[in-house]
């Protein structure tokens, strides 16, 4: 084929900026704009509509985003994909066909189906992650729009790329280079300076959303539209290559792509070009994603005030353990944390307090209703002095556990349902090969010992954390080789425990990149159920990464700008 294909994205989760459809179609050429809006807690979500109404069960922000732009992306010869069909792909094409029909726009709609599965016993939703052939047989079945439930994020790129220079399943070089553009992709402005280590060197007030121009042989170029804000640069592109990843090998139903393989070059302002991915045979087996509600959840913060702080906390705790024991309703699960926001001499009453968190869970719905707001409520005029909350007290709310679970490949049906309704049995992508860590790379030449001084890690490394599950990855990367020589030897599984203890009774294993200077951590059991059990201050681990930026560390004064020196 003649030129890339170039292929966007204009959502990154579901409640993503609204304009972006209408901005990427509008703001640069494209051929395929794609959207993500789905997500772990997504899911739950929309199987609690689903309950409340069965027609629904998809992503209702994508439909009203068509009815603005329906017309302008036929104009421009823009396809669209999008996985915002979630639990309801059929649902949600047969609205999209509805709204063409209302509008009088002639697009010829598809969808793919097959990810839903037999609910296990206590389960809302049950889904396989499945890969880009489905989508890609609805493209060449000249689909203009083709609608997904629970596919890969990479697989709204490795699709359209397939159908587009005819890859077929075994070319896995060329489908590896396409999941790793779909990685980038996927988070919208993530990859454009978003949530970005290094904020304070851009612009990143309103960051476009990025864009990859594919070639046949799956090298990729990673930029924007002409004008848009934020930035792409080496750094942006490692910090989303490095999200909610683990090993070197990156496991997917098209292809496991090989991560310690790619090769990332500035090309000039605003591009970056993605080249030298390897890949392998898939993995034999998909992952499906499993939501079920865990029981019932209630949160009170304590607002403590100036002096005798731990005091104060000692005995909001006690007169509240009392108070349930009194009245025999204690909740299985009452976790308490006191975050010290507090400052002395502070200029402002919020500056002068502390947070003292509460959080109880029961599968009863009732032990962490009532009897939990009203133990906080009755405490109001004999507690500690300067007793408030942020909020009133709730009658408590349903809280849902993820877990993944995986079966063999033949057991999925994956189904393109074309435009004219022919139902299209998408074949699977064998042979396979099991996945397996890679060897250990070498680690460079540490740098030779001389002066140092204390200061933030972020200084020198920029870092970006998500979550898996009930895990947390932080990748950490650096932008010299002298920086790397540091780092690598530095920053070992024992000093990542050291710097974050909350992780010190966990199992962190980490996985080294030499060729993105970068070190990813995978902290195993860190956000105990996952997003939607909400265990945890930062439920999805997207700060643990600044966490860790901001710890001291002894640097070496040849890393630093101002050599001020502690031997």
């Amino acid at each position: 084929m003649n030129g890339p294909l170039r292929v966007g994205n204009a959502s990154g989760f579901y409640g993503d900026r609204f304009d972006a459809v209408r901005d990427m179609l509008t703001e640069g050429p494209l051929d395929v704009l794609t959207g993500d809006y789905l997500a772990e807690l997504t899911m739950l979500i929309l199987g609690r509509s689903r309950l409340k109404d069965p027609k629904r069960g998809y992503a209702s922000t994508f439909l009203r985003q068509l009815e603005e732009n329906l017309g302008l992306a036929h104009e421009r010869g823009v396809k669209i994909v999008a996985n915002a069909g979630g639990l309801n792909p059929a649902g949600l094409a047969d609205a999209v066909r509805e709204l063409a029909d209302r509008t009088g726009v002639p697009v010829r709609v598809a969808h793919v189906e097959g990810d839903g599965r037999p609910l296990p016993d206590g389960c809302l939703t049950a889904n396989t992650y499945l890969g880009g052939g489905g989508i890609a047989a609805c493209l060449r079945a000249g689909a203009d729009i083709v609608v997904t439930g629970r596919v890969t994020d990479a697989a709204l790129v490795t699709g359209p790329a397939a159908a587009h220079f005819g890859w077929g399943p075994d070319a896995h070089d060329a489908l590896a280079g396409a999941v790793v553009a779909g990685h980038v992709l996927e988070c919208g402005t993530q990859a454009t300076g978003g949530n970005y280590a290094f904020f304070g060197e851009h612009d990143v007030r309103r960051p476009g959303f990025p864009l990859a121009e594919i070639h046949e042989d799956g090298s990729s170029v990673i930029t924007k539209h002409d004008g848009t804000g934020g930035v792409v640069d080496i750094g942006t592109v490692t910090a989303q290559l490095l999200y909610e990843t683990g090993g070197a090998r990156y496991a997917g139903p098209d292809v496991t792509a090989r991560l310690d393989t790619v090769r990332l070059t500035q090309e000039g302002r605003d591009r970056v070009r993605i080249s030298g991915v390897r890949g392998e045979a898939p993995p034999p087996t998909l992952k499906v994603g499993l939501n079920r509600l865990g029981g019932w959840r209630n949160e009170v913060v304590f607002v403590l005030t100036g002096l005798d702080i731990d005091a104060k906390s000692r005995l909001v705790r006690a007169q509240f353990e009392d108070a349930l024991d009194r009245a025999g309703s204690k909740p299985a699960e009452v976790r308490w944390e006191l975050a010290r926001t507090d400052r002395a001499d502070a200029g402002t009453e919020e500056t002068a307090s502390a947070l003292l968190r509460l959080v109880v869970r029961d599968p009863d719905p009732e032990a962490v209703g009532r009897a939990v707001s009203g133990a906080a409520v009755e405490l109001a005029l004999g507690s500690y002095p300067g007793f408030h909350v942020t909020a009133p007290p709730g009658k408590g709310a349903p809280y849902g556990v993820f877990e993944a679970a995986y079966v063999p490949v033949g057991e999925v049906e994956h189904v393109a349902v074309l435009p004219d309704g022919t139902r299209e049995s998408v074949p699977t992508a064998g042979p396979y090969r099991e996945i397996r860590e890679v060897a250990e790379p070498g680690l460079p030449e540490p740098l030779p010992a001389g002066p140092t001084r204390t200061v933030p890690l972020g200084h020198v490394a920029g870092a970006r954390s998500g979550d898996k599950g009930g895990d947390a990855n932080v990748g950490v990367w650096v932008r010299t080789e002298d920086a790397w020589r540091w780092l690598a030897h530095e920053l070992t599984v024992a000093r990542f425990q050291e710097l974050l203890p909350e992780t010190a009774g966990l199992t962190v294993v980490r996985h080294v990149l030499p060729r993105l200077r970068a070190l990813n951590f995978v902290v195993h059991g860190l956000l105990g159920e996952g997003v939607a059990a909400q265990a945890r201050f930062d439920p999805q681990a997207k700060a643990v990464g600044e966490w860790l930026r901001s710890r001291h560390v002894a640097v070496p004064v040849q890393l630093l700008d101002e050599p001020e020196v502690n031997a």
